[in-house]
Formats: structure tokens, C-alpha cells, sequence
């Protein structure tokens, strides 16, 4: 961890923000204990003097600790990814007004249980790893309780199949930035890269790809985009995610039209 200067700064208080959509009828059994945050009430109103800012350094240690899991990770959830995501991020986050330093924390943090999962073939989540090891890597850092359980949550939500839903808004701007990368030029090109990393092949179109097996030599790229890839527009969260969604998808849809009829030598 790198260390706050001079003497130990008080935890950053960043609000733990639920959705309206997701509570119940009544709204005094629901009340949320972190309210939304005016910014004057998060942080300093005039900016920190250069590389004194806590934030930053938090991130900073944070961003080294979370780099360390991925030294020996596959390419298609390499560090790239991470920073790809990290990036998609800020755009989002900018955009909905979602606390940056929650998601980019959680940006960083949010697939280092990945090596875990592709060791086990599929059969743990790494959202659910990830959310565990974060836990302990942010308690040595100076974060308030609720902060730093917005960023764990946020981890544990960003692969939301059957598990934990997206609940504040700061999970939301994740779990869109992750999947959007999953899309549009750079999803068709990490599909085949994964394909590639199981050693599957090209194109099996024999096969049913709704039955093929994850993890297998029939595990193709095309096979990830029927599957996977073409029902995430669906699922984005945020109106920002939305709209550079529908411009991926598009792409996606036409470069897999394309190459089905160049597979079967129509084109």
C-alpha cells in the first residue's frame, strides 16, 4: 500500500447509493443509512495540491495490489481488459455522475479472481473470488465502511447471471463498462482469443452451439457471440452504457452475418 503523507488521513466517506427501483413498497423499511452525497460533502471544495490527494493514492496502492494477480493471466481477461474497463469507467461514470473513486477502484479490482475461474474450467464464479480478495486488500486502505463495501458489491454484481443484481449506481457503471467489452470490434476479437486460449476451433457447424459444451474444442467464438455476446445490449444498465451499446451490437451483428456467409464461401 502506498502510504497517505504526512500524518494518516480520515476514511474518504463515500456514499453507498441504492437504486429507487429496487426497493420495496415501503419506503421506511427501505431507508438507505447513505443517501446520496452532495460533492462539497465528499470531498474538499477546493482540489488537493499535486500527488497529496488521497484518492489518488488510494487508487494508486490499489491499482498496484489489484496488477499483481495478473501476471501470468490469459489474454482474453489480461490486464488490458482491466484498463479497457477502467477506461469505459470514467467515460460512464462522468456521464451518470457516479462516484470515480468507487468505480475505478472496483474497475481495477473487479476480475482478480479471474485466474481462479479458468483454473477450476468454469466451475467457480470470479466475481464471487474477486469480491472475497478484495476485501482484504482494501482493509489497509482509509475508507469508510460503507465505501468500501459499495466497491466490493460492485465486484461481486459485474458478472450478474444468477447471482447478485447491480443494486447502486456505482455497480451499475461497472457491470456496463465490463460487458461493453465484451462487444462491438474488441468482443469479436477477445471471442476468438478466448476460443483460442481453449484451443477450440474456428467454427464447428455441425454443431448445435446452444448444446456445445463451455470450455470445449467446440467452445468457438461464434458460439460466444450466439450465446453470450448478442444478448448484452439487453442487459445494459445505464442510458450512457445504452447508447454505445447499440453502436457495438451493430457492428458485432454484421461482422458475425459476414462471416458465416464467407465460412460457407458466399461471399
Amino acid at each position: 500500500m502506498i502510504p497517505l503523507p504526512d500524518e494518516e488521513e480520515p476514511a474518504i466517506d463515500r456514499c453507498h447509493r441504492i437504486d429507487a427501483t429496487t426497493r420495496d413498497a415501503n419506503p421506511s423499511d427501505n431507508a438507505d443509512p447513505h443517501p446520496p452525497c452532495a460533492p462539497e460533502r465528499c470531498r474538499d471544495t477546493a482540489p488537493p495540491p499535486p500527488h497529496s490527494d488521497p484518492s489518488a493514492l488510494i487508487l494508486a496502492g490499489i491499482r498496484q495490489a489489484a496488477q499483481a494477480y495478473f501476471h501470468q493471466a490469459r489474454g482474453s481477461h489480461d490486464w488490458d481488459h482491466t484498463l479497457r474497463v477502467l477506461r469505459l469507467c470514467r467515460h460512464i461514470a462522468r456521464t451518470e455522475g457516479a462516484d470515480p473513486l468507487v468505480t475505478e477502484a472496483a474497475a481495477y479490482l473487479h476480475d482478480i479472481g479471474r485466474a481462479d475461474q479458468d483454473r477450476a474450467g468454469g466451475r467457480l464464479c470470479h466475481a464471487e473470488t474477486g469480491a472475497a480478495l478484495a476485501r482484504d486488500i482494501l482493509k489497509g486502505y482509509p475508507l469508510t465502511e460503507a465505501c468500501r463495501e459499495n466497491i466490493i458489491h460492485c465486484i461481486a454484481a459485474h458478472r450478474f447471471r444468477r447471482g447478485v443484481a447491480p443494486q447502486t449506481l456505482e455497480a451499475r457503471v461497472l457491470f456496463d463498462a465490463d460487458k461493453l467489452d465484451a462487444i462491438g470490434a474488441v468482443g469479436v476479437a477477445r471471442a476468438f482469443l478466448f476460443a483460442g486460449e481453449l484451443g477450440a476451433r474456428l467454427h464447428s457447424p455441425e454443431v448445435d452451439v446452444t448444446r456445445a459444451a463451455a470450455y470445449s474444442i467446440d467452445d468457438t467464438g461464434y458460439r460466444e457471440y450466439v450465446v453470450k455476446l448478442s444478448k448484452i445490449r439487453e442487459r445494459i444498465l445505464t442510458p450512457t452504457g445504452r447508447r454505445l451499446a447499440d453502436a457495438r451490437h451493430r457492428f458485432m451483428t454484421h461482422f458475425f452475418d459476414r462471416f458465416l456467409e464467407e465460412y460457407e464461401g458466399e461471399r
